[in-house]
């Protein structure tokens, strides 16, 4: 016995750490960090959105905000409310998210940047925490130093926001037509995404 354990001593070691890092509180920094890593080698990149699905052009002008596709009831971190037709004339971006969900975390670093670097005059970043206790998704932003606009949901999530996992990610047109969903995990920092949100604001 002694000669196995001494034999097999490497795994032994990796397996007990693997052990103790999934059984306790380590598991979703660890699991979110080599997730991140994942996403750094650029095989998730998210797929650039090319325009709203097929439907009719509606002017902007003649758009009333009780009109808008979506008018999705939110609450703000501090418990105002909200509502997603407030962005109404600009692309949106409406990424489902907890903060106990590892790939969520993995690709807020991204969103993060994306967010700093993207016209918002043209494009609205709405990230929504499922977070069943709104203190730990403020925690976490605090913690991480994230800047992006963060809301409570106020009443459930209709199509095309119910996705049965997350994080998920939908992409509207500034009329609140869908152009754009993705669900899993994707880095959405790069320039060709960027373009796209932009142009899709204008």
């Amino acid at each position: 016995m002694q000669s196995w354990l001494r034999k097999n001593r490497g795994e032994i070691i990796f397996l007990s750490a693997f052990a103790l890092v999934m059984g306790t509180d380590l598991r979703l920094p660890v699991v979110s960090t080599l997730q991140r890593s994942l996403l750094a080698s650029g095989l998730w990149r998210a797929t650039p959105p090319a325009g709203p699905s097929a439907g009719p052009q509606v002017q902007l002008a003649s758009l009333r905000s009780s009109d808008y596709p979506y008018p999705l009831p939110l609450l703000t971190l501090d418990g105002r409310p909200a509502n997603l037709r407030q962005f109404r004339g600009k692309a949106v971006l409406v990424n489902l998210w907890a903060s106990w969900c590892p790939p969520c975390l993995a690709e807020m670093p991204g969103l993060q940047a994306l967010y700093q670097k993207t016209d918002t005059s043209k494009v609205a970043f709405v990230l929504i925490s499922l977070d069943a206790n709104p203190s730990k998704a403020k925690a976490l932003l605090k913690r991480k130093g994230y800047r992006m606009p963060v809301y409570f949901p106020a009443a459930p999530l209709p199509a095309p926001f119910d996705s049965p996992s997350i994080p998920s990610t939908v992409i509207l047109t500034p009329d609140g037509r869908l152009a754009d969903r993705h669900d899993g995990m994707a880095d959405y920092d790069t320039p060709a995404f960027k373009a796209a949100l932009e142009k899709l604001g204008s």
